[in-house]
């Protein structure tokens, strides 16, 4: 074999070697069942409810903040049914406006929908964490592609939920977004 035949082959055991190393330990490696003891339970229809404010930071792909957004949204339900809308004002002074529909079965299994969401989202509540997965087509200005999306939302034992998002295209992660949602009546000083 030629020394430039094992160059290859050690290259691309390195890929290989990295890609499982990102897909069994990290973001995408979760499952919900890893939440499912976790406390405070997490019930979509209790602490995604009322008036909620929202900061966070989107990463580009090098891993930098490449923009920062505060939020407020609004939620709703009846019974299992519930509509969220969501309005964000970016550093730059974007404005965006989204209003999801969600559906929670008896199992914890969710079912989202929204005008940008490609088909419906699906996820699951399930301990102190909800996931939900979903195709998202940007808006023209971002160059309109779809992007898949893996929200995570875990529970904070002061009633906080941080939101760490992912965006990929074409497997590769192209953005990813951590956030912290609060209820708009939660006004206490930290201990």
């Amino acid at each position: 074999m030629e020394p430039y035949h094992f160059a290859l082959l050690g290259g691309f055991l390195v890929l290989l070697a990295g890609f499982a190393l990102r897909r069994f330990t990290g973001f995408l490696a979760q499952r919900p069942i890893h939440y499912a003891t976790g406390e405070p339970q997490f019930d979509l229809r209790t602490h995604l409810n009322g008036d909620i404010l929202c900061s966070g930071v989107i990463y580009g792909p090098t891993g930098r903040v490449t923009s920062s957004f505060k939020g407020d949204f609004r939620a709703d339900w009846q019974g299992n049914t519930g509509v969220m809308t969501e309005r964000f004002v970016y550093d730059t002074g974007t404005i965006q406006n989204r209003e999801w529909h969600l559906r929670l079965g008896n199992d914890g299994r969710i079912k989202a929908t929204a005008p940008d969401v490609i088909g419906h989202g699906t996820g699951v509540q399930l301990g102190s964490a909800v996931q939900l997965k979903y195709r998202l087509r940007l808006p023209e200005t971002a160059g309109s592609h779809v992007l898949d999306v893996v929200d995570w939302m875990y529970l904070t034992p002061g009633g906080e939920i941080v939101n760490r998002s992912q965006f990929r295209k074409l497997g590769i992660k192209v953005a990813e977004l951590v956030a912290v949602m609060r209820p708009a009546n939660l006004d206490r000083e930290p201990e």
